[in-house]
């Protein structure tokens, strides 16, 4: 069975940090794309970031580039998202999806429903 389980999220002021973790079951980390999308309140779903699960290269969206860093663990098969200088505007579910590296991935895919595995998401709330 595949699962993707988030963690990390919560309430924290401006300008805090967060990690997100991301733990993998199921399937082969290290061949897949693994991605963090998030949605905020009445918008819709935001790439975010992606870390190519071989390779390790990373890619990251304008909006959080310089802020928010990418990580894995191949051996925990765990994938992280480091948030600092949080702002409001960040506040949303953030869920992890991942793509097989010889499937449909495409930079900015942003609809989760197009990745072939998902999880339920973790709340982060910016707020003073």
């Amino acid at each position: 069975e595949v699962q993707l389980v988030e963690s990390g999220g919560g309430l924290v002021q401006p300008g805090g940090s967060l990690r997100l973790s991301c733990a993998v079951s199921g399937f082969t980390f290290g061949s897949y794309f693994m991605v963090w999308v998030r949605q905020a309140p009445g918008k819709g779903p935001e790439w975010v970031s992606t870390i190519n699960g071989a390779s390790g290269r990373t890619d990251y969206a304008d909006s959080v580039k310089g802020r928010f860093t990418i990580s894995r663990d191949n051996a925990k098969n765990t994938v992280y998202l480091q948030i600092n200088s949080l702002k409001p505007e960040d506040t949303a579910v953030y869920y992890c999806a991942a793509d097989h590296l010889g499937g449909s991935y495409y930079s900015g895919k942003n609809s989760l429903q197009e990745y072939d595995y998902w999880g339920q998401g973790t709340q982060v709330t910016v707020s003073s």
